[in-house]
């Protein structure tokens, strides 16, 4: 196997799960809030949520193509293929990821998403850690 297409396939493995941990994130703060489970109220795990969403709508606003993406075309130029997934694992995890909307719709999808993560802060708001009363 060319290390290159392999590389390729693990960056959009970790792609997955960057995307994974903030949509099915945000669907745990909002179980957890109507279920009462502390732990979704724990502050870094908020904060590293809200700030993944962030840096999504940010370049997305920017026009900015994702790191990520950008990386796994590069990787996959390198190894003599074309830029779309060449594995199992690749083709797999880039079906899942890659939807073909136009790039203002994905831009108006990850607004509202951001908004939707910003919201829980309002609803179910993180415990601050450098409380001693909690």
């Amino acid at each position: 196997m060319n290390l290159y297409i392999f590389l390729a396939d693990v960056v959009v493995v970790l792609h997955f799960a960057y995307v994974a941990f903030v949509v099915v994130g945000l669907a745990a703060i909002i179980a957890g809030a109507l279920l009462h489970w502390s732990w979704v109220r724990n502050f870094w795990f908020r904060a590293i949520h809200a700030l993944m969403i962030a840096v999504v709508v940010v370049e997305s606003l920017c026009g900015v193509l994702c790191p990520l993406t950008e990386w796994e075309d590069r990787l996959r130029e390198a190894g003599g293929m074309p830029n779309e997934p060449g594995s199992f694992v690749g083709r797999w995890a880039s079906d899942l990821l890659f939807v073909s909307l136009s790039p203002s719709v994905l831009s108006i999808c990850y607004v509202v998403f951001g908004v939707a993560v910003l919201l829980t802060f309002l609803l179910a708001p993180p415990r601050r850690p450098w409380r001693s009363d909690q």
